[in-house]
């Protein structure tokens, strides 16, 4: 997001950030004098390193305008990445204020695990990668197929809804990490790798060869994503929740012709 986004959102959610009661995460993060936000493991376009450091990204912006309405400065925040076994714990260990990393809100997660979703950020569904030499295109002709992916998320049960759907039987190759995962689908250990669409089109843009792969067209799940905190802390939740629409109402009002699809 352009950085005149963040600049309307701080100073519209300056207000909010200085008129609600000062209680819990927020008395935490002013005390601090930064902003500790969990993001991915390098994932493109979504949270990942530039040649000098800075994290980028779509997920990184999001963190930035809740630090922006804070402190009227994106760049007091500290990015933590986090990986899939641990996203959750992080935040509800108080390590991280605030989590936005590819995470689908579902009523288990907010029933259960102490959290609150904000506004949805970005709708995805999961999808097939495979390499164009395996000669499918069609995740119904992936019968037998090993697949690739990692523990942790809605893709696993995903993927056993739409085989048992199609009637076929696949096995689940699972891997603790995102490097693990790519690259054991991009030796050849497996002959697919699924996971959110978004995501398949990052692991795809990293590969040596990228035009070597094809996601293929099955959208087997709806997954909207959105940034998460801890529950029990409304103000908190309501600057993530009005940056985020902030945000939104900003890329809106800059591009007056078009709705991001983002939003």
């Amino acid at each position: 997001m352009k950085q005149g986004f963040l600049a309307i959102c701080a100073a519209a959610t300056a207000l909010l950030a200085a008129s609600v009661a000062h209680a819990g995460t927020l008395d935490t993060v002013k005390a601090r004098g930064k902003m500790v936000c969990g993001v991915s493991l390098a994932t493109p376009g979504f949270a990942a390193p530039d040649d000098k450091g800075r994290m980028q990204g779509f997920d990184a912006d999001v963190c930035r305008s809740v630090a922006a309405a804070v402190f009227g400065d994106g760049d007091k925040i500290e990015f933590v990445p986090t990986n899939i076994n641990t996203r959750f714990q992080a935040l509800q260990s108080g390590e991280i204020d605030m989590l936005s990393r590819q995470t689908t809100q579902t009523f288990s997660r907010e029933a259960s695990l102490g959290l609150d979703f904000g506004p949805n950020v970005f709708y995805d569904g999961q999808g097939l990668m495979v390499a164009k030499s395996l000669g499918v295109s069609s995740a119904k002709e992936l019968t037998d197929a090993a697949i690739c992916t990692l523990p942790g998320t809605t893709t696993a049960q995903n993927l056993s809804d739409f085989f048992r759907t199609i009637g076929a039987k696949f096995e689940m190759v699972v891997f603790e990490s995102p490097d693990e995962n790519r690259a054991a689908f991009f030796a050849g250990r497996c002959e697919a790798i699924s996971s959110d669409r978004s995501d398949l089109a990052s692991i795809r843009a990293v590969a040596n060869n990228p035009d070597d792969y094809i996601v293929l067209p099955e959208t087997i799940s709806k997954e909207p994503l959105a940034p998460a905190v801890r529950q029990n802390d409304s103000n908190w939740r309501d600057i993530m929740s009005w940056s985020v629409w902030l945000l939104m109402a900003a890329e809106e009002k800059a591009s007056p012709r078009r709705m991001s699809t983002r939003c």
